[in-house]
């Protein structure tokens, strides 16, 4: 079981340490919501998860079935709404770097994670998932 320690530093920072490791997260608020910016917010870091989530899932897939996709990589835009101010649309152009191209088994596999992976199925139905996918 993961655990986690939240210290508030005060002007809508906090300081979030992973047990296991010690490393360090800072949160600030976004500068649209009183705070200054100078750190992920929650909810970028909520929107952030999703676009980990779904290239960890396929590094452990492409692993397992010995394909090579090091060098992916992902550009996430998180889009907010207002009353009640939530995350309303997570949106993510991921560039696939698969060695094995023409493997038609192996690029199904991987956009099959897309909408499968843990937090992919922990975020609220609500939340539009909008993930592009483009094998290079």
């Amino acid at each position: 079981m993961a655990g986690f320690e939240t210290i508030y530093l005060g002007e809508l920072r906090t300081e979030n340490t992973h047990l296991q490791s010690g490393t360090k997260i800072i949160t600030d608020a976004p500068t649209d919501n009183q705070g200054r910016g100078e750190a992920f917010s929650p909810t970028d870091l909520c929107a952030l998860s999703l676009a980990n989530c779904i290239i960890t899932t396929m590094g452990i897939y492409a692993q397992n079935q010995g394909y090579h996709m090091e060098g992916t990589t992902a550009r996430t835009i998180k889009h907010m709404a207002s009353d009640p101010r939530r995350i309303a649309r997570i949106e993510i152009h991921m560039e696939i770097k698969l060695q094995e191209k023409e493997d038609e088994h192996a690029r199904e596999g991987l956009l099959r994670i897309v909408k499968t992976c843990p937090v992919a199925r922990s975020l609220h139905p609500d939340i539009e998932q909008d993930v592009q996918v483009a094998f290079v």
